[in-house]
């Protein structure tokens, strides 16, 4: 008996101690605990678990009916499943902060940039540029000088103009000025006549018009164009000569480049921006500089500045004044769902556990930085080998990527697998407006309804994070940011770029929740989410 004594009583020494260092340490923190209202908490020290594949879904904070779907599909099957529950990790990655401007009062739904108008100008005609008269004469080497702007209230130009020189002598050059829209992806309508006409996002105005014309590149034809000469020099207005053009309705969002180009050998009469005054209308028109423009500088007609001008009028002003006199009632209202949302999220956490609160204002032109946020979550709170991105409108069989991996699909360290997209041409309006990247392609990218990376490529992006660009998308972000270190590309056509069904697929993108549901019902009923036989 006292031999069994000896024996115990170190054992027993020994789990009194650990139990005594375990109700001393504090219970690790749980990637979701934060409140959206509050700061995300700072990222666990430690490593609890490790995944074979951690799974990031990017997902607005309003799109719940997406993320409850996904919990009853895909991810429900993925908890259940006797080989996979162990193995993944999947996080719903949001925005701490929700944008506290009202849509209606943005600039473009996709950012949080107010429209910020004011005191708009009405029923008269308005100089863009004026020249201060102590400035003084001089012709400079270029015979191209551009400068673009955007158009954030409903504007019409009635007049191009162009700087002429001394007064005294008259107009003595040969000048041809253009308006060029940025890409033709736009409307504009061409007034002059009869009743209605449609202009860009498919709204309609009631000025009088006669039909309906394209905006055309400018690599295919200027919207409008004049041309002045020594015979044909239009109307003196202070410094600058005028001539009238076709009246079109330039949209919200339009976004154009004024072209002066001399005929002559000589140099055209030009001016920084900075030494000219602009004149906005209270706010309906902001000059972009090369930087901010929608073509970069080596893509756009010579060299920046103004050598005349635009005499343009305001439209729709009444509809104007309303928005402005109805904003901060809207902004009370958007202020207050905001808060309505933010508890819902909270709930959300806390109800199932699977949302990654990130530092970002939620908004589509964050979404890259969503995404760098996420991995720096990743590496800092969880231990694993590969990461799948999605998205929260995508069908994803997450049986299927773990068949394919565990055959051996992936082989080494820095491994992208994914449905790349190759030299794809760069947008320069719209929604998917690229104002940072100068070439006219992308770099190799993956569709973003899913692709793997492994873990080195995370650690990188997350140790990098705070010095990597972002750009106008997830997806071509990950490519530029990819293309500096080269990993080995995995092509596999089942990540589906388009939403379309194929038996095999592995994702499937920009589905509604009630099509994500119908999917996951037939792969379960039949084992192809795309057809099923009767039985």
């Amino acid at each position: 008996m006292r031999n069994w004594l000896v024996l115990l009583g170190p054992c027993v020494l020994g789990a009194a101690l650990h139990l005594w260092l375990r109700l001393r340490s504090p219970p690790p923190a749980r990637a979701s605990a934060g409140s959206p209202a509050d700061p995300p908490a700072p990222f666990p020290p430690g490593k609890y678990s490790h995944y074979d594949v951690v799974v990031g879904v990017l997902s607005a904070r309003n799109n719940h009916e997406l993320r409850n779907v996904i919990r009853s599909t895909w991810l429900k099957h993925s908890r259940q499943h006797p080989a996979l529950s162990q193995r993944v990790l999947v996080k719903f990655i949001i925005g701490a902060r929700g944008c506290e401007v009202p849509v209606e009062d943005r600039e473009d739904p996709y950012s949080c940039r107010l429209l910020n108008i004011s005191d708009p100008v009405l029923n008269q005609e308005i100089e863009a540029f004026t020249f201060p008269e102590d400035t003084p004469a001089g012709f400079s080497k270029d015979r191209v000088v551009s400068v673009s702007f955007r158009v954030l209230h409903p504007i019409v130009i009635t007049s191009l103009g162009v700087l002429g020189g001394a007064s005294d002598v008259g107009f003595q050059r040969n000048i041809t000025v253009k308006l060029y829209q940025a890409e033709q992806e736009e409307r504009c309508a061409q007034a002059s006549g009869a009743s209605s006409w449609r202009i860009a996002g498919g709204g309609f105005t009631s000025l009088p018009t006669r039909s309906v014309s394209s905006c055309l590149s400018p690599l295919q034809e200027a919207l409008f164009v004049a041309r002045f000469s020594p015979p044909s020099c239009g109307v003196q207005v202070s410094r600058l000569w005028y001539k009238p053009v076709e009246q079109f309705v330039l949209p919200e969002s339009f976004e154009g480049t004024i072209v002066w180009e001399s005929q002559d050998l000589q140099g055209l009469e030009a001016r920084d921006l900075r030494s000219v005054a602009v004149h906005d209308g209270g706010g309906v028109l902001r000059v972009t500089t090369a930087g901010e423009a929608a073509w970069p500088p080596e893509l756009t007609d010579g060299v920046e500045g103004v050598a005349g001008g635009f005499i343009y009028t305001i439209q729709e002003g009444d509809a104007l004044l309303q928005n402005l006199h109805s904003r901060p009632g809207r902004r009370a209202d958007h202020l207050r769902n905001l808060r309505e949302e933010d508890a819902l999220l909270q709930e959300e956490s806390r109800r199932h556990g699977d949302i990654v609160f990130v530092d970002v204002v939620d908004t589509y032109r964050n979404v890259p930085a969503k995404l760098l946020n996420f991995y720096k979550w990743t590496v800092g709170a969880t231990s694993f080998d590969l990461l799948l991105k999605t998205d929260d409108d995508c069908y994803i069989d997450l049986e299927a990527v773990f068949h394919r991996v565990a055959h051996g699909t992936l082989q080494g360290p820095s491994v992208w697998w994914g449905n790349f997209r190759l030299n794809w041409a760069v947008d320069r309006t719209g929604k998917w407006q690229e104002l940072e990247y100068p070439s006219p392609a992308y770099p190799a990218f993956a569709c973003g309804s899913g692709y793997v990376v492994s873990r080195d490529i995370v650690h990188w992006l997350a140790s990098n994070a705070g010095r990597l660009k972002t750009y106008q998308g997830e997806d071509v972000s990950m490519g530029i940011w990819m293309a500096a270190i080269g990993p080995k590309r995995y092509q596999d056509s089942l990540w589906l770029c388009e939403k379309t069904c194929e038996s095999g697929m592995l994702s499937s993108p920009q589905y509604s929740p009630q099509e994500l549901a119908d999917l996951w019902r037939l792969k379960e009923l039949c084992g192809d989410p795309c057809q099923c036989e009767a039985r």
